[in-house]
């Protein structure tokens, strides 16, 4: 295979998060032959596609002094990938890489910065971590992160452990007689904090930051229901004879599920609920639309206020289950969206100077300071930020 063909296969299976190490190397090593590219960021799509014709053109040169080009694919095709491959190559020594398209911001900042535009006024604002309450059918809390491992309740027949990797188990044998009154549980995250629980059926929960389900502690009935709110990923254990359903916004929306693995997003401050569909099949249902939505693996419903259902068939799975995995991942996310999962994660406050349109892709362990994340968003050169306590004002460059 020749060394263009080689170059570009490897910058798709990086885009696609595909790529080994050995073959990361190779992409580093060929990108390090390029001495005045690192550092470059881009401020609009006109800059990309200079940046990106000039790296194509020296390509070619170097691999037209070995062998006869005539029937080579041009690494750099013209469109939407040359300008993703250019960003890739541009800023491969960094972890988190972005491209954007900002149509407000000035066009007149310079294309090199160097230098992140952040000033901090506060001490280190940590990441999240394993955080929550856990509220017992009587009304009494249980603080998670501070309590020792081993059993914490009994509730019935079931047993509540905190388990070594000081996550939750309920652990009882299921009855499935009907009770007048079924014994509740809940848990709850606060912003910058995470946990995972399995349920008494077997059903393994992961609960984002500022999130909470509630749930009975021993399944009883013809169904399995439970009720989130915020950012919940499920796998469902698999009982053809009694559905999982999940219920929200008080009841507004339902998922049906019978064994599958899927990710709600149900924050109040988005536009839209994102139910992700990973493998099985989810019926969605709303208060105010009779007809229901089937949902099939790789798909993304997304229901705004009214309960309109709009169903994406190629959604962006990874993206949306990333956090489960530790990560910060977006595609063509705009800036704020991505700041309401930095608020939520590092608990801080963010405030807007200004109307900001800028889109970003990327991907960042959530285990990273919020500095560094800023200090990544800030090297495109067009957004300014000021941490001050746990508040952060942003601004854009032109006007900070």
């Amino acid at each position: 295979m020749d060394k263009a063909r080689i170059i570009e296969d490897l910058i798709e299976k990086y885009l696609e998060n595909k790529i080994t190490p050995e073959e990361m190397q190779l992409l580093n090593e060929w990108y390090d032959s390029f001495p005045d590219t690192r550092e470059q960021v881009f401020v609009s799509k006109q800059e990309e596609e200079t940046i990106a014709n000039r790296i194509a053109d020296r390509v070619s040169g170097t691999i037209a002094e070995a062998q006869d080009t005539s029937n080579v694919r041009p690494l750099f095709r013209m469109g939407r990938f040359s300008i993703v491959a250019a960003a890739v190559i541009v800023i491969l020594g960094f972890s988190f890489f972005f491209y954007f398209f900002p149509p407000t911001v000035s066009q007149n900042h310079a294309v090199v910065q160097t230098e992140p535009a952040i000033n901090s006024l506060s001490g280190e604002i940590r990441p999240g971590s394993n955080k929550a309450v856990l509220t017992l059918a009587d009304g009494s809390a249980i603080i998670l992160d501070s309590v020792s491992n081993g059993v914490l309740s009994r509730q019935g027949a079931v047993e509540i452990q905190k388990l070594d990797s000081g996550l939750l188990s309920y652990v009882g044998e299921e009855k499935r007689e009907a009770v007048s009154r079924p014994l509740f549980n809940a848990i709850s995250t606060p912003r910058g904090g995470q946990y995972q629980v399995t349920l008494s059926d077997g059903t393994k929960v992961w609960l984002n930051a500022a999130s909470s389900i509630r749930f009975p502690v021993n399944f009883t009935g013809n169904e399995r229901r439970v009720y989130i709110t915020g950012e919940v990923y499920f796998e469902i254990a698999k009982d053809r004879q009694h559905p999982f359903r999940v219920e929200l916004n008080n009841g507004e929306n339902v998922i049906e599920v019978l064994g599958t693995h899927f990710n709600v997003n149900a924050y109040d401050d988005e536009a839209a609920v994102k139910t992700t569909l990973i493998e099985g099949k989810v019926k969605l249902t709303t208060r105010d639309h009779d007809t229901p939505s089937i949902l099939l693996p790789g798909q993304q419903s997304e229901t705004d206020k009214e309960g309109n259902t709009v169903i994406r068939k190629n959604a962006d799975t990874e993206a949306a289950i990333a956090w489960i995995h530790g990560n910060f991942q977006f595609r063509s996310a705009g800036l704020q969206e991505i700041l309401r999962q930095v608020a939520r994660w590092y608990d801080v406050d963010i405030e807007y100077k200004e109307d900001l349109d800028m889109h970003f892709t990327g991907q960042l362990p959530r285990s990273e300071s919020v500095y560094t994340v800023f200090k990544h968003l800030s090297l495109t050169g067009a957004v300014h930020f000021t941490i001050n306590g746990r508040k952060v004002i942003v601004s854009s460059i032109s006007k900070s």
